[in-house]
């Protein structure tokens, strides 16, 4: 995450709760997804990367108080404004968590990526300390938009021109600036999918608001819950 993008969490830290966190959005269903889904795994312990002001660390710990929860988040401000008792969150990025490789069963992330220049680093050290399991929920660029235009989008990302596409398209900058979310990069959860297959068994996306009805499943949605899974132990998971 850039200076820049640190600075405006900071200045809008008071209201970041109003602003972006809304019961039944997007990543209010990840998280009941994910809440089931660490079941998969008999996750126990859960790391949250750019945890905000906690929310999901909330959310998880009051549907599964058994879970060592914890959270990294690099702006002060936003980790002040912490509301469930006994929330850790460490001072930290995701290009650059300070643990040791395994330390936590499952590794999440919630609307992140979208705000990182370059999301594989990110995505790479959330690997170096998962176990079994790393959950991402953000933005899908090619279901955003006109199923035309979700169409075009796709056929010029794997021509290799999104590149040059996003070059024209934010004349130079590489990204966007809003009100309501600061700087953000153009980013899809399956833009990670084959890097987290070299690491994981299995991965899926979960869609997390109603589909367009098309078949094609990279537009048919503008969100989801990217999940990858590591077999624990041979065939099974009754090694977890």
């Amino acid at each position: 995450m850039t200076q820049r993008q640190q600075d405006y969490y900071a200045e809008t830290a008071s209201g970041y709760d109003s602003m972006h966190v809304q019961p039944g959005d997007a990543h209010f269903i990840a998280l009941e997804y994910v809440a089931v889904l660490l079941d998969v795994v008999r996750a126990k312990s859960v790391l949250d990367v750019g945890s905000g002001t906690g929310r999901a660390i909330q959310f998880l710990g009051q549907r599964r108080p058994d879970l060592r929860i914890e959270g990294v988040e690099p702006v002060s401000k936003l980790r002040e404004q912490a509301q469930a008792p006994g929330t850790v969150m460490h001072d930290a990025s995701g290009e650059d968590l300070p643990f040791h490789d395994g330390s936590f069963d499952v590794v999440i992330s919630f609307g992140l990526l979208h705000h990182v220049p370059a999301p594989a680093p990110v995505i790479t050290e959330m690997t170096r300390v998962a176990r079994f399991g790393v959950m991402i929920s953000d933005a899908n660029r090619f279901g955003q938009g006109s199923t035309a235009a979700g169409m075009l989008k796709l056929a010029v990302h794997r021509a290799g021109l999104w590149p040059k596409f996003e070059h024209f398209r934010t004349k130079g900058r590489g990204y966007l600036e809003s009100e309501g979310d600061g700087i953000f990069y153009s980013y899809s959860i399956f833009d990670s999918m084959p890097q987290l297959q070299t690491w994981a068994d299995r991965v899926f996306v979960i869609p997390t608001v109603p589909q367009k009805k098309i078949p094609l499943v990279q537009i048919a949605t503008t969100h989801g819950l990217l999940v990858a899974f590591r077999e624990p132990s041979g065939p099974g998971w009754a090694g977890c």
